[in-house]
C-alpha cells in the first residue's frame, strides 16, 4: 500500500510545484513507484514542469467523472519508468472534483504505487482541501517571508482540522520544505532566518532549498531540477529531502553556514 503525500501552501508562487515534481523524480531514482497528480485545476503546471504537456489526453476530471479509466490519463515519464504523471484538468473548474471521486482516484493509486504525490493548489479553497484530504504526510512548502510563513500556519491548522486522519483522531506527519532560501539576504535582514521560520512554524525541517537559476532553468526545458541537473544545490537538497521522507535520519545543513539541524523537532516524529 502506497503513502500519500500532500505537498500545500498558503502561498502562491512558493515552489510547490516544482518541488513535488523534483520530489517524485528524486524518490523515483531509487526505484520506486511514483505518481505525481496535479489537484491544481483550470491552471495545470505539473505537466509543463514535468515535459508531458504535449502527452496529456484524459485528466484527473475525466477519470472523477467516468469518462476515462485511470489507466488512461496515466503519464509515465520518458526519462524515468517508475516516474507517473496524473494530469489536471484546464477546461473545467474545481466544481468537478468530488469527494468521492478523488477517494476512489487515490485509493487506486495506493494500490499500484509506493508514493502517491498530489501537488495542491495554493490557499485553502476546495481543491487544497480535497488535495490533503487523504494524506498520510504532508509537506508545507514556504519562502522565507512573512506573508508565506503566516499563510503556511494557516494550511497547518487545516491540516490539523480538515483531513480525514483529523477526523479520526490522529495527527498528520508534517514536514517544512523551506525554498527559495538566500543567506546574504537572510543576513542582511531581507528575509526570515532558518530559526525565525522554525520558531513560528514548528514543525520538522525536511529540507532547505536554496535560491538558484537552476531550478528556473529546469523548468523552461520541462524537466524537474533533480533530473535536469543533479549536482546542482537545488537537486542535492531535494535528494536529501526525499532520504529523509524515507525515513533517513541526515542533519540539515543551512545554505552559506557550517552548522546543521539535527535533534528531537528535526527527526521523525508526527507534528
Amino acid at each position: 500500500m502506497g503513502k500519500v503525500i500532500v505537498v500545500t501552501s498558503g502561498k502562491g508562487g512558493v515552489g510547490k510545484t516544482t518541488s513535488s515534481a523534483a520530489l517524485g523524480a528524486a524518490l523515483a531514482r531509487n526505484g520506486e513507484k511514483v505518481v505525481v497528480v496535479d489537484f491544481d485545476v483550470g491552471l495545470r503546471n505539473l505537466d509543463l514542469i514535468m515535459g508531458a504537456e504535449r502527452r496529456v489526453v484524459y485528466d484527473l476530471i475525466n477519470v472523477i467523472q467516468g469518462e476515462a479509466k485511470l489507466a488512461q490519463a496515466l503519464i509515465r515519464d520518458k526519462r524515468l519508468e517508475t516516474l507517473y504523471l496524473l494530469p489536471a484538468s484546464q477546461t473545467r473548474d474545481k466544481d468537478n472534483l468530488t469527494a468521492e471521486g478523488v477517494e476512489t482516484v487515490i485509493a487506486a493509486l495506493k494500490q499500484s504505487f509506493d508514493w502517491v504525490i498530489c501537488d495542491s493548489p495554493a490557499g485553502i479553497e476546495r481543491g487544497a482541501t480535497l488535495a490533503m484530504r487523504h494524506a498520510d504526510v504532508a509537506i508545507v512548502v514556504t519562502n522565507p517571508e512573512v506573508s508565506s510563513v503566516r499563510d503556511s500556519d494557516r494550511i497547518i491548522g487545516l491540516l490539523d482540522s480538515k483531513t480525514l486522519m483529523a477526523e479520526q483522531g490522529e495527527r498528520m506527519e508534517k514536514h517544512l520544505l523551506l525554498t527559495r532560501y538566500d543567506p546574504a539576504r537572510a543576513e542582511r535582514g531581507d528575509m526570515l532566518k532558518v530559526d525565525d521560520v522554525l520558531e513560528i512554524l514548528s514543525i520538522p525541517l525536511l529540507g532547505i532549498v536554496p535560491e538558484s537559476m537552476d531550478v528556473l532553468r529546469a523548468s523552461n526545458v520541462g524537466s524537474p531540477v533533480t533530473l535536469s541537473d543533479e549536482r546542482s544545490a537545488p537537486a542535492i537538497a531535494y535528494f536529501d529531502a526525499a532520504r529523509r521522507l524515507r525515513g533517513e535520519l541526515l542533519p540539515v545543513t543551512i545554505p552559506g553556514e557550517k552548522r546543521g539541524f539535527f535533534g528531537k523537532l528535526f527527526g521523525r516524529k508526527a507534528a
